[in-house]
């Protein structure tokens, strides 16, 4: 069994401790040891990875990703991306996430039927590099809702990135439909959406509608997701048991009081990044501050703001992700939303952290094996050069996040130099000859 040892590391272990001295001890899969300083771990038979003083922390979570969304500015572009080329750019995307330290995501909608279910599969038979991944449905949406891009001309299957539905029978069949693919949860469009020409603050289905959702996603064992920015969309959340809420941000204080009830069973992802950079950093793409206020974003950031910051205070579990993917915000940079915590939403470097660490354990169903560096748990692991308790903004370096490991693997490693011979090898040099020629390369690119 392969083992493999941190030492000289500064240890931040998810479970709400500050930072320590230590070492820590990986066996397969899982950690077996975490000692502090001036207690070691044995190295004996095992490869040694001399951290110097470096943040060693639990691999993070995204809450609420769209791994299909395609880097672009329109709506519109996503609808438009063939099947097979979408399925391409997923697999490219996934390996983004696991390189940035994201060793866990929850996928919060695909624009394509089976594009999420696929990779999800994919990634578990070790064919491609990528996080531990929850598959989600498509979008269910409503006739004029948001996902149902259809014109009158056009049957609702037509360039839609939504599964169009109206009633609770085909709420039921859509449900099941995306059940038989083998999606590990259902997610719904509850509210608007500025960007789609939509007010965030409708909810356009009936009672009866989300009810037939939930009652098919307990009957399969499935949990749930939604899009949720209006307040009576929160409240349907909670009424009908919807795990995953996505967005909340114009719950009032009955929403409020509804989600600080059944806290224990709820999970908040925001995706408050979606607000703050289409705000303020669209103008390039022709969302200008003064277009993403006359559109609505401006208020609606304002409103989120005060209502997470409420959440927060009330211990409803808030965690990073959301809508990442657009040109204004691509996929690599979700590590953004951790200073957008401590800004926006009241919270500590270290709360922040803790939200994506330890909650994202919870969210994943794993909180016994995911999300903290404790003896027993999965060897998700990221070394970071720096204090992200100190400057969050390293998280969202390529260069800082040094190594990445997911299941006890090393996927990432920029922190251990590679011996001169190796390095050869690695660029192709097999024979004397190749080396000189390797050599020689080298040194007129340097």
């Amino acid at each position: 069994m392969t083992r493999i040892a941190f030492t000289n590391v500064r240890i931040f272990d998810g479970s709400g401790e500050d930072p320590y001295t230590g070492d820590l001890l990986v066996e397969g899969k899982r950690i077996v040891e975490v000692a502090r300083f001036p207690k070691r771990v044995s190295t004996d038979d095992a490869r040694v990875i001399d951290g110097k003083g470096r943040f060693l922390m639990p691999g993070m979570t995204e809450a609420h990703t769209h791994f299909s969304w395609n880097d672009q500015p329109s709506l519109a572009a996503i609808q438009f991306m063939p099947p097979e080329e979408h399925m391409l750019w997923c697999v490219r995307v996934a390996k983004r996430y696991l390189d940035m330290g994201w060793t866990c995501a929850i996928g919060a909608a695909a624009a394509k039927p089976r594009l999420d279910v696929v990779l999800r599969n994919a990634i578990d038979a070790g064919e491609f590099p990528g996080p531990r991944y929850l598959a989600g449905s498509q979008e269910i949406t409503t006739i004029g809702a948001l996902g149902d891009n259809t014109l009158p001309h056009m049957n609702f299957e037509e360039l839609s990135f939504g599964s169009v539905c109206s009633g609770p029978e085909e709420i039921r069949r859509s449900a099941r439909t995306f059940i038989k693919y083998g999606v590990d949860h259902l997610k719904i469009n509850l509210s608007g959406e500025y960007i789609a020409g939509l007010p965030a603050e409708m909810s356009p289905f009936a009672e009866d509608e989300v009810a037939m959702l939930a009652q098919e996603a307990k009957r399969y064992g499935k949990r749930m997701a939604a899009h949720a920015r209006s307040s009576e969309s929160v409240k349907q959340c909670v009424r009908h048991g919807i795990e995953m809420v996505y967005h909340a941000s114009f719950a009032d204080s009955e929403a409020l009081d509804m989600l600080e009830a059944a806290k224990d069973r709820h999970f908040v992802a925001p995706g408050i990044g979606w607000l703050i950079r289409t705000t303020y950093n669209a103008a390039e793409y022709g969302i200008t501050e003064a277009v993403a206020t006359q559109m609505g974003y401006k208020r609606e950031l304002e409103i989120a703001s005060a209502s997470l910051r409420e959440m927060h205070k009330r211990g409803i579990r808030i965690l990073p992700g959301g809508d990442y993917g657009f040109a204004w915000m691509p996929h690599g940079t979700n590590a953004n939303d951790l200073q957008y915590f401590v800004d926006y939403i009241g919270m500590t470097p270290k709360e922040a952290l803790m939200a994506a660490t330890r909650l994202g354990g919870q969210i994943m169903q794993r909180p016994d094996e995911l999300g903290q560096l404790k003896a027993g748990f999965l060897a998700d692991i990221v070394l970071i050069d720096g204090d992200p308790l100190q400057d969050l903004s390293l998280l969202t370096d390529p260069a800082k996040v040094q190594l990445v490991m997911k299941d006890g693997v090393v996927h990432k490693d920029c922190a251990t130099p590679v011996p001169p011979h190796a390095a050869l090898h690695l660029a192709g040099a097999d024979t004397p000859l190749q080396e000189q020629g390797v050599k020689e390369a080298l040194a007129e690119m340097h």
